[in-house]
């Protein structure tokens, strides 16, 4: 039996953030530690295929990722090969972001298979990935955040002319005359526009609507952008903030992963008070929302509203302009090292979780 631990690296997927992932994915594979682990890349093509992916990461590793996964090696059954791997520990390590991979869906799947997995479960993935009821749970939390309301695409659908511009205006005159449309059940900025009148917004739902059954309108917020990364379970840790200064209207897909035009400082001067105040609501989301393992939670800081909550990501992006590791390694704990924290903290909570539930 080997004494490392096997980590598998489960990433691709079939949402609009497929990209994202494979990026994180390879930035994964190589900072652990051949010494403690045996990894084995699987990747999830866009048709929803599991493959063994060492022909994957050669791709990756030359940036040709737009056939990464297609001729990636053999098709890999999680049912039967995740079993084959009993001999050792096995750590699932979920890079997939959006839905069918950060929902609980992939969650539930490893829960039902009994192997330990990095992130939170299958409610606080669900939670944290559906941006309505994520809203939902911090204001009964009394987190600040921005004013919202849920427009379902049903309801859209259906409106005629005088409808649809009665709904616009009721939207802008409850949230501004500048609002933010998001689909509910993405992240990494996909599908997200701004509106500033009734052509705008339709066209802003529209776009939402083509990745989600729902779509959140907010107000828009004018503050500084400041994350935080938080790592733990029972009793999470908070990291110090850092601030992201985008060149363009909002931080969109583009700065995140495309142009890396965004600045990101990871030393931000932001008043002491006001710093702990970000690591408390940080760390409130983190439990008010059963998040495990890891979550990076973002915020507006209005001038005179102080924090306010935006969204909170289960799986944080780990490209090497992501700010999550980098917040960690600000404060010494190294990309190699936080993979350790992960695998270790996954590891305690699937014991803890079958000693609960054993018969």
């Amino acid at each position: 039996m080997s004494s490392k631990n096997c980590l598998i690296v489960l990433f691709g997927g079939q949402s609009a953030e497929h990209y994202v992932s494979c990026v994180s994915a390879r930035h994964v594979i190589e900072a652990a530690n051949p010494e403690l682990y045996d990894v084995i890349p699987v990747g999830i093509d866009r048709n929803g295929d599991w493959h063994l992916a060492e022909k994957a990461i050669e791709d990756l590793g030359t940036g040709d990722l737009g056939n990464a996964l297609e001729p990636a090696g053999p098709m890999w059954n999680p049912m039967t090969e995740l079993g084959n791997t009993s001999a050792q520990k096995t750590v699932v390590f979920p890079l997939l972001h959006g839905p069918l991979g950060e929902d609980g869906t992939i969650q539930g799947l490893l829960e039902v298979m009994d192997v330990p997995y990095i992130g939170s479960g299958v409610l606080g993935s669900a939670l944290a990935m559906d941006k309505i009821a994520t809203k939902e749970i911090l204001t009964h939390h009394k987190i600040p955040q921005a004013s919202y309301r849920s427009v379902d695409s049903k309801l859209f659908e259906h409106l005629n002319t005088d409808g649809l511009n009665s709904l616009f205006s009721e939207l802008f005159e409850e949230l501004g005359s500048t609002i933010f449309v998001k689909p509910a059940n993405l992240g990494s900025s996909v599908g997200v526009s701004k509106a500033y009148d009734h052509e705008s917004l339709h066209k802003a739902l529209e776009m939402a609507f083509s990745y989600d059954e729902w779509a959140v309108v907010e107000e828009a917020i004018e503050g500084r952008e400041i994350e935080l990364s938080v790592l733990g379970d029972l009793v999470p840790q908070v990291s110090t903030p850092g601030e992201i200064r985008p060149m363009g209207d909002f931080y969109d897909y583009a700065e995140k992963y495309q142009n890396d035009s965004a600045e990101l400082i990871v030393d931000p001067d932001i008043e002491a008070e006001i710093v702990s105040d970000l690591q408390q609501l940080s760390a409130s989301a983190f439990l008010a929302l059963r998040c495990s393992g890891m979550a990076r939670v973002d915020f507006f800081l209005h001038s005179e509203r102080g924090p306010i909550l935006n969204e909170v990501n289960t799986i944080p992006g780990f490209t090497p302009i992501s700010m999550y590791p980098r917040l960690w390694e600000q404060v010494g704990l190294s990309y190699s090292a936080l993979v350790d924290r992960l695998v270790d903290i996954a590891l305690e909570r699937h014991s803890r979780k079958r000693r609960n539930t054993a018969i």
